[in-house]
């Protein structure tokens, strides 16, 4: 079964719109065009490349208008940010509440998001029964892909 970039594509536009709705939340040019460009190549994309890329297509292209756009999208489920890249990813399951963690090939970077909601479970309870105060988690695996090892470039 062959992929369809297209309709990935429109499919997590179409949900950043019923999302900004129901929250009575705007998805602006900026932030819509951002949010295409992320889910684009289906790899992590780093700020300043976005930038550039919103710059040559006319935009703002002051950092503050890229970051502001970003935090919009994280603080919707749109994205996830990928922290040892530091670099934004488009979530493919922006539409319901998950917890999920990322696997990333150390050649290819291509970066995929698994669900761990039983996981998470067991780390919260032990979150709060050590009395920690929890601000954010990310649980990144890095290694290599399947791709990438049968190409020979596991090494």
């Amino acid at each position: 079964m062959s992929h369809n970039h297209a309709d990935c594509i429109e499919n997590a536009l179409k949900v950043a719109e019923e999302l900004c709705l129901q929250h009575k939340q705007k998805l602006t040019k900026v932030r819509r065009r951002a949010l295409e460009l992320i889910w684009e190549s289906h790899r992590p994309l780093g700020a300043y490349q976005l930038l550039a890329k919103l710059s040559e297509e006319g935009f703002n292209s002051a950092p503050p208008t890229v970051y502001r756009a970003l935090d919009f999208l994280l603080n919707a489920g749109l994205i996830h940010k990928v922290e040892s890249m530091n670099a934004y990813l488009g979530c493919a399951h922006a539409d319901k509440k998950h917890k999920g963690y990322f696997l990333i090939c150390e050649k290819c970077h291509n970066v995929m998001e698994c669900d761990y909601q039983d996981i998470h479970e067991k780390l919260s309870a032990n979150v709060a029964k050590n009395g920690f105060l929890l601000r954010s988690n990310t649980i990144e695996l890095i290694g290599l892909c399947q791709a990438c090892q049968n190409s020979g470039n596991a090494n």
